[in-house]
This record gives C-alpha cells, structure tokens and sequence, in this order.
C-alpha cells in the first residue's frame, strides 16, 4: 500500500475554479488500496473557490483578468510538496492541463482553449523534487508504476 498525493478534484471535491468536481471513478477504483491525500493547491495557496480561471503566461500565472496569482500557486506549491513529503508519497496524481497540476500539456495563456507543452506550477515543483507526477489521463502508466 502506497501513499499517493491526488488533486482533490479528481476524487470529487468541488474546488475546481468552476466550483465543481472532476471525479475520476476509474482512479478512485484504482487507488481503492492505497493511501490517498487530496489536495487542491489552490486553495492551500489562499485561493477561492470558485475563482476566476488562470493560466501561464511567460514566468507569472495570470487570471482571465489580469491579476497576478502567481504567489498564491507557488505557495500552494510548496504546500503539496510539503504534504507529499511528510508523508513519503511515492508519486502524485493531478488534473491534466491545470496551470497548477497539468503535466506535459497546459492551456497556453491566452485563456482561447490552446494548449502548449509545460507543466503546471505544482505539477513542476513536484517533479523538481523526484516525486513522479501522472495525470487522470495516464492510469496505465500510473498503474504500472504502483505495480513495479
């Protein structure tokens, strides 16, 4: 049985920017034996929910009007890193294309629906510190790896 950091919307919680959930039951089944920390690293940055959508754009994070959160997802970062580390989870799963969780693939910044190749802030900080991230859109990856 592992420890794995989720992105509190994919098991359900309404903390997405809409305020609504993303449940993801296949990952919730998947995860069944494991031990599962939810976090939304927005709301542990101070954000609320909901809030006006954000994305990247260059170096800061940026919301649809123009107001700079970028210390609010790093803080959030920091945050989910420190929870992931406390409790020596052994990799993360986190909302694909999210300017905080995304991994590989993020929305471009200019809030039209483009992607483009990056990570999101957390998604990045995580990585940065060796903790493997998948994406709701990875569970056979994710599933191999808790099986190696």
């Amino acid at each position: 049985m592992a420890v794995i950091l989720v992105s509190a919307c994919l098991l359900g919680e309404n903390c997405r920017y809409k305020g609504d959930g993303c449940r993801c039951d296949a990952l919730v089944r998947l995860l069944e034996l494991h031990t599962v920390i939810g976090v939304c690293p927005e709301q542990l940055g101070g954000l609320s929910t909901p809030r006006e959508p954000a994305e990247i754009v260059g170096e800061r994070v940026l919301s649809r009007s123009g107001r700079d959160v970028t210390a609010e997802y790093q803080q959030g970062a920091a945050a989910a890193l420190a929870l992931a580390q406390k409790h020596g989870a052994v990799c993360a799963v986190l909302k694909a294309r999210s300017p905080s969780c995304g991994k590989g693939r993020i929305h471009d910044g200019t809030f039209t629906g483009g992607m483009a190749d990056g990570n999101g802030v957390t998604a990045e900080r995580l990585l940065r510190h060796g903790i493997p991230v998948f994406t709701e859109d990875e569970l056979p990856l994710l599933e191999a790896f808790l099986k190696a």
